[in-house]
């Protein structure tokens, strides 16, 4: 399993826009992929879950993947959190 934690910098979130793109490149792997934000837990593969959430500016979120190709969804997904300026 492979983990990375991030704080939500963007100010409004990660709100549709943003959210599409991680549940897009979650898609792209095997690994099971989840996001924990403020004590729930939801697959990263499926977008009414992470808007469910409600992620705003300042969180803490964890991205989780377990599988064959877990290491390599944590980068994928280190990117798009970077490249769509979600967070670090």
């Amino acid at each position: 399993m492979a983990e990375k934690n991030f704080t939500v910098t963007s100010e409004s979130g990660i709100h549709a826009r943003p959210a599409t793109a991680l549940v897009n490149k979650a898609g792209q792997y095997s690994s099971d992929v989840t996001l924990d934000y403020n004590g729930k837990s939801v697959n990263l593969k499926s977008i009414m879950g992470v808007m469910s959430l409600g992620i705003q500016q300042n969180s803490e979120i964890t991205i989780k993947a377990e599988g064959s190709d877990a290491d390599d969804a944590i980068a994928g997904l280190s990117e798009v959190m970077e490249n769509e300026g979600l967070g670090k």
